[in-house]
């Protein structure tokens, strides 16, 4: 295994994420800059993805932001991060995530959280990849997710479980502690 030097945290842009996601990410944010392993992210500066970009930097950590051009005002890309990449695309920041990255950690999200955590499972399943991908769900938020995978492995639809592919973590402790090991 590959030792860890940057940790992609994939999580919601949305303001509306309630305060127990929040204190998480910035729990996790803070944790990541603690180990001495930089963070990247999705560029933002709103919701989780703003918490815990926040928190790496607040406890000195190293953050990159990668975010596509069109959302740099939309997402409100932070600036103070120690490198913004600006990109053409979803999928050129996608690539660029993956590529910078040696472990991947998904928060509760939306749509592209979901997006970009099925590609880093397909990417695995397929055999690009080897990196660890743990789901960080202290309240059970990815369960459904993670029935739909069973259910598609029982029906042979599937080559793997969800936990060939993914490590539930219930904390922040437990998730870097996956990643370490």
């Amino acid at each position: 295994m590959t030792e860890i030097r940057a940790v992609c945290v994939f999580c919601a842009s949305s303001e509306g994420a309630a305060a127990r996601d929040r204190k998480l990410a910035h729990e996790l944010g803070t944790a990541i800059a603690e180990r001495g392993w930089r963070l990247v992210y999705g560029g933002g500066d709103v919701g989780l993805m703003g918490e815990v970009a926040h928190a790496a930097l607040a406890a000195a950590g190293g953050v990159t932001g990668v975010i596509p051009r069109k959302l740099v005002t939309h997402e409100l890309a932070l600036r103070e991060v120690d490198e913004l990449v600006v990109t053409e695309s979803m999928r050129e920041r996608q690539r660029i995530m993956d590529e910078r990255s040696d472990a991947f950690v998904v928060l509760p999200g939306g749509l592209g959280t979901l997006a970009e955590l099925l590609e880093m499972l397909t990417l695995a399943q397929l055999g690009y990849h080897d990196r660890p991908v743990v789901l960080l769900d202290p309240d059970g938020f990815w369960q459904p997710l993670r029935h739909q995978l069973e259910a598609a492995a029982a029906r042979g639809l599937a080559n793997s479980q969800p936990e060939a592919l993914t490590a539930p973590a219930d904390s922040v402790v437990a998730a870097l502690a996956r990643l370490a090991s």
